[in-house]
């Protein structure tokens, strides 16, 4: 049953992120909660990313492609889509339509996400599409439709 409940924080996590609604973190996530994807070493740094992303990109969804857990981690792999409406990181919103995805394992311990231990994203699409990095020529004969 627990595996079942672990599995069921995951998805109101993503549910409340897909609905803006990041006070959920306080409710779902250890203080002391620690990204080994990102290195951030704080629930505060986690949740001032987070603010940062949805002003970028304020209609991003994520859908949970499949999930699997074992004893207290959950493995989920997503994809996520939305519009960059936002600046970024220093970079003016460009109005485009992106995509991101990845696995992601998270670790819960007595009701509480406590560690992402893994995060494995794949951002060259989003990337591409706001500028930070282009196809070669190669690359849009390999790529023509990921390239436009």
């Amino acid at each position: 049953m627990l595996l079942e409940e672990n599995k069921a924080i995951i998805r109101r996590l993503f549910k409340a992120e897909n609905e803006g609604n990041l006070a959920i973190y306080d409710e779902l996530m250890s203080p002391d909660y620690v990204d080994n994807a990102f290195q951030f070493t704080s629930l505060e740094e986690y949740k001032k990313m987070h603010a940062k992303t949805r002003e970028a990109l304020p209609d991003f969804q994520e859908t949970i492609e499949d999930m699997v857990a074992e004893g207290e981690k959950v493995v989920v792999r997503f994809k996520g889509t939305g519009t960059h409406k936002g600046e970024w990181f220093g970079i003016p919103p460009t109005g485009k339509k992106i995509t991101i995805t990845g696995v992601l394992i998270y670790r819960i311990v007595d009701g509480k996400i406590v560690e992402k231990v893994s995060g494995i994203y794949d951002f060259l699409d989003f990337y591409n599409r706001i500028g930070i990095i282009e196809y070669t020529e190669k690359g849009k004969k390999l790529f023509p439709e990921e390239a436009t």
